[in-house]
């Protein structure tokens, strides 16, 4: 299939392919938080009903594996991320932020990229709940960069002023990965 929207040395599908790093944690929506917290004006954390309490959104978007394959025409459902960040008020000096996970997992993006309009906290894909392959209950959505950078069973944002690297970028990817230019590896 050739179409503009697939970026160089990517290759389209139309199953949803499942990478991660082989740890599932045992989350789900009742145990489920979200902590928002470093250079903030207040430390936030949502559970899952207040999730839901905010402003959802559908947003239909492509996602880039770095792995070489592209879906496109991804529907999700969720929270702007740039709602959930406005919760607490970001610091002026807070340009980046890492996103961690509850397996464990890290990644980094200034936070200027969390505030696009179709950044989400999701929720919902294919018009079903986020399964635990996939991220379940919550993940962060960021179709402008590669998928690593967006984060599967999202346990935290964390707000600072310099940038810090995450777990694959420690290990050689790319730190800002967008798939148009090819960043898979630094």
């Amino acid at each position: 299939m050739s179409d503009h929207r697939i970026p160089p040395g990517q290759r389209h599908v139309t199953d949803f392919p499942v990478l991660d790093l082989g740890i599932h944690p045992d989350i789900h929506h009742e145990n489920w938080q979200l902590r928002l917290f470093g250079l903030v004006t207040q430390e936030v954390v949502l559970d899952w009903e207040q999730l839901l309490a905010m402003p959802q959104v559908q947003r239909t978007s492509d996602f880039h594996c770095v792995t070489t394959w592209t879906r496109l025409d991804v529907p999700w459902e969720g929270v702007l991320a740039r709602e959930v960040v406005n919760l607490a008020g970001p610091l002026a000096e807070a340009r980046h932020v890492t996103l961690h996970s509850y397996d464990g997992y890290t990644t980094n993006v200034p936070l200027a990229a969390l505030l696009d309009d179709d950044v989400l906290v999701a929720h919902t894909v294919d018009d079903a709940p986020l399964s635990v392959e996939h991220g379940g209950p919550v993940r962060l959505v960021l179709p402008k960069r590669y998928a690593w950078k967006s984060a599967k069973w999202l346990s935290s944002i964390e707000f600072h002023a310099e940038d810090r690297p995450g777990y694959w970028e420690v290990r050689g990817y790319h730190n800002e990965a967008d798939p148009w230019k090819e960043e898979r590896y630094s």
